[in-house]
């Protein structure tokens, strides 16, 4: 079966956007469509007050313990079904060990929380949501799986570098210490190099132009998810008058 075909069992798609149908034509790289297409949402997640607060320095370290808290969430529904995905034609070769930050979260976590970080830890309704779509997606869908991943690891290749640099300099972390590691990629040491070769595999994606539509749509989406979480996060951390 092609991965465009439908699935019975495939999560509902995502509400429609207002934006006319992506065009795709054999001169412009699907990395460069998704890129551009997603653009708004993307830019409207990173510009939420609760993240403007927190690169601000107007946040303090219980905020972004709770952010980081959150990103646990994601990050499990992410890589839990490595194994699951790995053989997937879609899916399976986005899957690289040296992207993985599940275990640089926990160990951040601890450093935050201590020992006892997991005790009544719990997801905030729009990271519930945010996880679940994401698991759905691993499930039955391996095209809407690549978007949240797009969506997730090459913002971390990317602008998770200004989170920690504020991170360092706010509340003190060791430089690539504890505290931060989550934005550390130990086993990519040449970041722009790795996006290259992530960019070249989503323009070889294996897919029909409809289901390309799809996935630029999820991953639309997956911007419209994350900002559902920084405005929940807002409303829990809302900066001082």
């Amino acid at each position: 079966m092609e991965a465009s075909s439908p699935r019975p069992s495939a999560p509902a798609d995502p509400p429609a956007a207002s934006a006319p149908t992506t065009p795709f034509t054999p001169f412009t790289p699907f990395s460069t469509v998704i890129r551009t297409a997603s653009h708004e949402q993307h830019t409207e997640a990173e510009n939420s007050s609760f993240m403007s607060d927190l690169l601000g320095g107007g946040l303090g370290i219980p905020a972004y313990r709770r952010y980081t808290e959150q990103l646990w969430f994601v990050y499990r529904a992410l890589e839990d079904v490595t194994d699951a995905l790995a053989a997937d034609p879609v899916a399976g070769p986005f899957l690289r060990p040296e992207l993985a930050r599940t275990a640089a979260l926990e160990r951040d976590l601890a450093h935050l929380g201590g020992p006892g970080w997991r005790t009544g830890l719990t997801p905030l309704p729009a990271t519930a949501a945010y996880a679940d779509r994401v698991a759905d997606c691993a499930r039955t869908w391996p095209g809407g799986f690549v978007a949240h991943h797009y969506t997730r690891y090459l913002g971390d290749l990317s602008g998770g570098q200004i989170i920690r640099g504020t991170a360092e300099k706010t509340w003190g972390f060791a430089r690539k210490g504890d505290g931060v590691r989550f934005y550390v990629f130990e086993d990519i040491p040449n970041p722009a190099a790795f996006k290259r070769r992530y960019r070249a595999q989503l323009d070889a994606l294996p897919v029909d132009d409809l289901e390309k539509q799809r996935v630029v749509d999820e991953c639309k989406h997956a911007f419209r998810l994350n900002g559902a979480v920084f405005r929940e996060l807002g409303e829990q951390f809302p900066l001082s008058a």
